[in-house]
Order: C-alpha cells, then structure tokens, then sequence
C-alpha cells in the first residue's frame, strides 16, 4: 500500500525500534525486518516522514543488542552519506524506541546510537505512550490502572526477571540503569510547565550529551513540546530520543488514516477466517486471551512448553493439523504457549528459553494454511519474530490501528504463501481484558 499523501523528505524519522509495536500510533510508514543497504536506502527515499527498523533487541542480551545496534547504525552512516552525496541530503531525527513501561537495554542502545551517529546535544527520555495508559508527571512515569495512576515501579513490568527496576521517578531510574555514570541529579527535567511553555530557551541551551526526562499527560503536551525540538534541530541542535510510540504522533504529524479501526475487515483476504498466535505472558495477554477463548467458532490449541524440547516435531505437526482442521471449519485456531510462570537460574537461561520457544511458535506460523484471511500475533517479541521469521517480510507497511496501541501490516502482493494478508501487531501489555477479542471481531467482521 503506498501513502496517498506526500511529505517533504528533507527530514526523516527513524526509528530503532526494539519490537515491532512502537509503530502502533502511526500509519502509512514501512517497517524493515533487514537493515541492509539498499533496504535502508528505499526506506529513506520512501514517501512517509518515518520508518521503524525492527531490531527486536529487547529479545537479545546485552552485547547482542550493542552488536545488532551498532551495525544497523554503521549501515544508516553509509547510506545518508552516499545520498548526500547524489545531492539527496536527509537530516535524521534518531529515536530509540523501547517499551513504556522501562523494559529494555538503556542505556546501550542510546550509548551505541551516541558512539555511532553523534555527536548530540542531548538524549531526552519520552517514555510516555497515552493509549497505553502511561503518563509522565513531576519525573514520576505512571501506568493507569482502572484509572488510578499507579508508579510503574510497583507493577509486574518492573519485576521483570531481565529489564527489572526500582524506580518510577525517572532521574533515579537513569542513575540506577547507567549504574551511576549519570547521577540522578544531573538529569534535566522537563516538567508539564516546560513542556507546556516556552522551552525553546533550555532546548537550545543543551551540549555534550545531556540527559533529559520529559512529562506528558496528553498527546498536546507532547504535539507542544515537538514543535519546539524540531525549531531546536531547525536551528543546529542535534537530539537523540529514547521514547515511547506517543512521540513518534508527536514528530510525524501524520492525517487520519486511511481505513478506520472499525472496517479493518476490508483488508481481510477473501473474507476467510484467520488465526492468532500468542506468546507473551504478560498477565493481561493471560485475561484478553481467557475472553477470546469465550467467543464461538474460536478453537483453543495450547503448546505446552515443556515438550518442545523433547518430542519438537511430533508437537509441531499435531497443533498444525489441528489448526488446518479448524481453518477448514471456518473457525479461528487460537495458538498459544502455556501460562505457567517458568523460572531460571539467570538471565541467558531465560533468553535461551524464549528464542526456543519462538522458534517453535515460528515453525507453526510458517505452516498455517494458505488460506489463512489474516493473522494476530500477541506479544512483542512475537510480533517480531512473526514479521521477520515466520513470514520472511523484508520489508511491510503499516496500514493504521485496529484498536489504540495495535496496528495491522500488510504482507506484500508478492508474498508465496500469504500475498496481501493483514497482520495484526498486539503488544502483550495493551489493551483491555475484551481488547484480543474485539480485534478478531473487527476482521471476521461479527459485531461485539
């Protein structure tokens, strides 16, 4: 699908984005799952004033992540110099997309950034994402749960066994995550006053790298304080962004998109029904699968984890045939991991665990019918995984959002096995308990 609307390409947005939902805000955009250079160099020739390289780091230990970055920004440094060059200079605002919720490699991703494609001014951290329920404010980033804002460190994402941490207030946060190299003292803070005023002056102000938290309670607060970052970067500044999906609204101004949430089920291949794949185990993935699993002509098939590694194959070709079985039906196979919380001795074990475990999931997609009329895929590190191994997509275009927070790509009309399907991009940590379940609603089409 090609935008029908043209931008300026004197500037461009690129987005290392550690999974593949930071574009659930955004539309009309390319998503690259190869960072090669002749892929890069048609993503910054594209028509859309942003793109999103897949790194999917945020699956990856540390040195991986640092590697994976490092290279997709040695390639970014070739190819703008080659089209400056040909007389086709673009300047590149550089943001490190990452969970809302402070799950992720900070600060290695933004240092390598720094190493790579810097010097800059300063790195600001956005982490705000509004359809989300995630807000920002008095340094302090909150997740909304039924309506209450709750510190983010007190919820599940904090403890979590790889990215784990112990404060909301986000100058501690950067001391506790760069280990003390950047003292909490030290961090500029962008209150909702700044934010909603005349910051220009402290913008333009910043040198050598600084480190700055940004609030926001409300896209304009963000639309404001992206207005003058780009009239800072109008005038020399140079920035660099570890942020949340809802800056990207902010810096893209982008127009309604064009198919709304409700009528996605036009984009459905042959109005045949599809299948859902989830991994993640998020508890609320856990309660928005429980609902779907209510719904009729869903068919539940559950992998149990523990026998991929011992009886893989016979494993693999009893969920498929099930899954054909109910694809023939005209009925939604439902493919997910069993929700047992499993522990590990250390975080390399966990890691291991997940990529073998994707790789099964992976092996599923990869043989699903045909026919298949579209595909959900819940979970972050899912959804990556989906785009780049399960369907080999080199490259997709994002069409817009099924519900806030969750976008539908489209495989390309030359795919082998499923020319022009819509994938839906769930992350596993939005959405409310009926949100899995509205989504196939909207594609099948069957009111809620």
């Amino acid at each position: 699908m090609v935008p029908e609307f043209e931008f300026m390409t004197d500037t461009k947005i690129i987005v290392l984005d550690d999974d593949p939902t930071g574009s659930q805000t955004v539309h009309s955009c390319l998503l690259l799952t190869r960072w090669d250079e002749a892929t890069l160099r048609e993503a910054l020739l594209d028509a859309a004033p942003l793109f999103f390289v897949l790194t999917n780091t945020r699956g990856m230990d540390p040195t991986r992540a640092a590697a994976v970055t490092r290279e997709v920004c040695w390639r970014l440094h070739r190819v703008l110099d080659q089209l400056a060059r040909a007389g086709r200079p673009i300047n590149p605002i550089l943001v490190s997309r990452s969970d809302s919720t402070l799950r992720g490699h900070y600060p290695v991703e933004t240092d390598v950034i720094a190493e790579e494609l810097g010097p800059f001014d300063a790195h600001f951290l956005v982490p705000a994402f509004f359809e989300g329920g995630r807000i920002t404010r008095d340094s302090v980033h909150y997740l909304l749960v039924d309506g209450k804002p709750v510190p983010v460190h007190e919820t599940e994402f904090a403890r979590d066994s790889v990215f784990g941490y112990t404060h909301s207030y986000l100058p501690d946060y950067v001391e506790e995550k760069t280990r003390g190299r950047i003292k909490a003292n030290a961090v500029e803070r962008f209150l909702l006053a700044d934010v909603r005023g005349d910051a220009l002056p402290r913008l333009m102000a910043l040198k050598g790298n600084q480190c700055c938290v940004v609030d926001a309670e409300t896209q304009a607060d963000l639309d404001h304080f992206a207005a003058q970052l780009k009239q800072a970067a109008g005038q020399g500044k140079r920035f660099l962004f570890r942020s949340g999906a809802s800056l990207l609204t902010a810096l893209a101004q982008l127009p309604p998109q064009p198919v709304p949430a409700e009528a996605m089920a036009r984009y459905v291949r042959g109005g045949r029904p599809g299948a859902v794949v989830v991994g993640s185990h998020v508890k609320k993935t856990t309660e928005q699968l429980a609902r779907l699993l209510k719904l009729p002509h869903v068919v539940a098939l559950e992998i149990d984890v523990d026998r991929i590694g011992r009886e893989r194959e016979h494993l693999l070709q009893d969920i498929l045939a099930q899954a054909a079985r109910a694809h023939a039906d005209g009925d939604t196979p439902v493919i997910y991991t069993s929700r047992v919380e499993r522990t590990f001795d250390n975080q390399a074990a966990r890691l291991a665990f997940g990529e073998q475990v994707s790789a099964f999931l992976m092996d599923v997609v990869k043989g699903l019918p045909p026919t298949l009329g579209f595909l959900i895929s819940k979970g972050g590190i899912t959804s990556n995984d989906v785009l780049s191994v399960g369907l080999a997509l080199r490259t997709a275009r994002v069409l817009g959002q099924i519900l806030p927070g969750c976008s539908v790509v489209r495989c390309p009309e030359d795919h082998p096995r499923y020319p022009g399907m819509p994938v839906v991009i769930f992350p596993g940590n939005v959405g409310a308990e009926d949100a899995l379940a509205v989504a196939l609603q909207r594609l099948t089409g069957k009111a809620a």
